[in-house]
């Protein structure tokens, strides 16, 4: 099989690799290696500003919007790019807004929604979260509750969304509501722009048991927007959702797997640092997680190719779901062994979002590593839990009955 990349992309490499021999001190060693949080932050926020200046935020995007028009090759070059430097992608509201709310955008917005957004998310004028699990519909999202109902122009909202990740650094939300009264279901859903400073709208942070607050409850008592900011037709916010929920798990299964291979060149640094890089058990775990990893990058070439083909990912989607956040829970275990008792007592910062690998050039920390084992552990809820991936490969896979659900 010939994974080499065409001319073109390389090319679009050597102009990244210009931009951060440029913009990077020499011997820079990765956000990673910055102890103290508040600096770690602060670089990463001035750094989202380098990548736009450059171009190199929505790349895939047409050039009337901010984009470039580049090929999702290109943006896993950047990715490969950014991994190996040890810079972050963007910061923790740009996988709601650039890869999430922008990319359907492009699919189911107006014209003037395109206009109108999609450069203010590409700038930072706009934060964006996500809102939509609640109390009692959280995997079993269509049964949701939160009800919005239409006034003249605007839409007022009422409900509850949980686990809203990063709604305190964000200015506006994305989320479904039921909008028709007698609908149950996926049916009668509307998918909304809400702008978040405003009357009528509480923001709570979550304490998670790491001490950080990544998550949140969201209330609404009457909040407004414009019906102008509704996403697709009103009652067919199921299929934009889906749409949304496609690009979120798509373009990520062919640049998770840079992450985690650079986070496993790590584990393997961790394994000879303490002297277990000889130990047979821990050679054949170190030479599982090799061999999965690898595994995950030619599942994302496949579906790379099937989102340039322009086909539906279907299952393909579930699967590499399901396969890189099982993966992770067993590598980042295996981290925790390595370590042994000195794994739990955490010393040094933990990663700066909650989501995937941990910071790029981080330090072979106990408390690096601590961290990134709790976050491998949300990684099998968020984004779809691991019984609904089997659910769905069940199903449209196999072909095995599907689950009886309750009347709702």
């Amino acid at each position: 099989m010939d994974v080499s990349y065409p001319a073109e992309a390389e090319a679009f490499r050597a102009e990244v690799r210009a931009v951060l021999a440029g913009e990077l001190p020499p011997g820079w060693p990765g956000i990673g290696s910055i102890a103290a949080r508040a600096d770690a932050e602060h670089f990463a926020a001035r750094w989202r500003q380098v990548l736009y200046r450059h171009g190199l935020l929505g790349i895939t995007w047409p050039p009337e919007y901010g984009g470039r028009g580049l090929s999702r090759l290109h943006q896993v070059v950047l990715v490969e790019e950014l991994a190996r430097a040890g810079v972050p992608f963007g910061e923790h509201t740009d996988l709601f807004g650039i890869k999430m709310l922008g990319s359907t955008l492009l699919r189911w917005g107006t014209a003037e929604q395109k206009a109108r957004f999609l450069p203010r998310i590409l700038s930072g004028a706009d934060r964006w979260c996500q809102g939509f699990s609640e109390p009692d519909a959280g995997s079993d999202l269509a049964a949701l509750a939160t009800r919005a109902v239409l006034v003249k122009d605007h839409w007022v909202i009422d409900g509850q969304k949980i686990w809203t990740s990063v709604a305190h650094r964000a200015n506006w939300i994305f989320l479904l509501a039921r909008t028709e009264p007698r609908s149950r279901g996926h049916a009668g859903l509307s998918f909304l722009l809400c702008p978040l400073d405003q009357p009528g709208i509480e923001i709570r942070p979550i304490r998670q048991l790491t001490g950080d607050s990544d998550f949140n409850e969201v209330f609404f008592a009457g909040a407004r927007t414009g019906a102008e900011n509704t996403v697709g037709a009103p009652g067919e916010g199921w299929q934009v959702a889906m749409t949304l929920l496609g690009h979120e798990r798509g373009e990520e299964a062919a640049t998770n797997p840079i992450l985690f291979r650079a986070e496993l060149d790590r584990l393997l640094t961790l394994a000879a640092e303490r002297g277990r890089d000889h130990a047979p058990l821990i050679r054949q775990r170190l030479a599982w997680c090799y061999a999965r990893v690898e595994i995950m990058r030619y599942l994302g070439y496949r579906i790379l190719t099937q989102l340039h083909n322009g086909t539906d990912l279907g299952p393909a989607a579930s699967v590499a779901k399901l396969y890189w956040s099982e993966y992770h829970v067993v590598a980042t275990e295996l981290a925790l062994d390595i370590q042994g008792l000195d794994g739990l007592v955490p010393e040094g910062r933990g990663p700066l979002r909650a989501v995937r690998t941990d910071d790029p050039g981080a330090p072979n920390s106990s408390g690096s590593w601590l961290g990134a084992f709790c976050n491998a552990r949300a990684g099998t809820i968020y984004a779809g839990t691991s019984e609904v991936q089997r659910n769905i490969l069940a199903e449209t896979v196999l072909g095995l009955p599907k689950e009886r659900r309750a009347d709702i």
